[in-house]
């Protein structure tokens, strides 16, 4: 071998040993894998797994456009001095649910956003609770919150979200609960305030065409209390509805009047429409001061809804309230509103 080839074979083994002197190379990243939301059908439609747990979540909720027209004339006035008020409200709910030795643990935060103008506004909690078991507690709706399906009947208590903790025991299409509500902004005789505890039951099923409900109240700052009983049933194209109400004087559960007596009719015309005229009939009816009038009054009104398409609606409502003693009035709304 000569020496030029002794050269050559020396140079292309130190090119092959040395480093090359160049822009680094590009290493594709490995991609992260993609975690889909696994749909949770234990529960009913519109569940999903959290990512990374066994938790299934449900968000839901509706956006709400209402007009509001004449006074309200009973428990309250209208909200200012025009003879409409137009409203819109959003609200969200989240529910969680996850099993556990005891049961379904659940878990329901409900917010709600109303805006009466560009500055008047409000953001509120409407519900926040636990339940498990049959036990709930937090801020939840108690059974004096329920009424026919019109909005003719008046049934129910002025204020029907409580902070409780309640048992209800449940089998079947029959119900049967019992609740210890904070009633801090309920009714409040002279001299009273926030300070007040109430006892609540309720009771319902359904039989077959016919559904019921037995709902009790005891204020112990009032010192007096409530009970109620209605029920509906399908007869001919609707549903009739009856309620009657019992209070033994103006407490935080039933405070419109000494007692009521309600119906309604809830016609299905068609798969989209409903009408649903009502009356109600007060004895009674608390007008100022710690107890009852010797006033009565009627209330006659007539609500229908129609399904525009799936998840909205609209929905229109007149009232007519006449005491025996007093000034007679109408109040409505009209309201379009898209669930989701």
């Amino acid at each position: 071998m000569n020496i030029r080839m002794v050269l050559l074979a020396s140079a292309a083994a130190f090119a092959a040993s040395t480093p090359v002197l160049a822009a680094d190379a590009i290493v594709a990243a490995e991609p992260e894998p993609v975690e889909y939301v696994r749909v949770c059908d234990a529960y009913g439609t519109g569940y999903f797994y959290i990512p990374g747990t066994e938790t299934c979540l449900k968000i839901e909720g509706y956006i709400r456009f209402q007009v509001d027209v004449g006074d309200q004339p009973l428990n309250g006035s209208a909200s200012n001095d025009s003879d409409w008020d137009a409203r819109t409200r959003g609200q969200v709910q989240f529910t969680a649910k996850s099993d556990t030795e005891y049961g379904p643990l659940t878990g329901v935060i409900v917010m709600q956003f109303n805006a009466d103008n560009a500055s008047d506004q409000d953001a509120i909690l409407d519900s926040a609770y636990l339940d498990i078991a049959g036990f709930r507690a937090g801020l939840f709706y108690s059974w004096w919150d329920d009424g026919l399906s019109g909005e003719t009947d008046d049934i129910g208590s002025i204020v029907t979200l409580h902070n409780s903790i309640r048992y209800q025991y449940e089998s079947g299409d029959f119900y049967a609960g019992l609740s210890v509500d904070e009633l801090e902004d309920g009714f409040y005789k002279t001299g009273e305030g926030p300070n007040n505890v109430g006892v609540a039951f309720g009771v319902g099923g359904k039989a077959g065409a016919f559904s019921y409900q037995v709902t009790g109240g005891w204020d112990f700052d009032n010192e007096d209390g409530a009970v109620r009983a209605m029920g509906t049933v399908d007869i001919g194209p609707g549903t009739l509805g009856l309620a009657a109400v019992y209070s033994s004087g103006p407490n935080s559960y039933y405070s419109a009047a000494e007692w009521a007596v309600a119906a309604e009719y809830a016609i299905k015309a068609t798969d989209k429409l409903k009408i649903t005229p009502g009356v109600q009939y007060y004895g009674d009816i608390y007008e100022a001061g710690d107890d009852f009038s010797d006033n009565d009054a009627w209330k006659v009104g007539l609500t229908v809804d129609y399904q525009i398409v799936d998840n909205f609606y609209a929905k229109a409502s007149v009232q007519y309230f006449d005491p025996d003693n007093g000034d007679d009035s109408t109040s409505g709304y009209f309201r379009l509103q898209r669930s989701f």
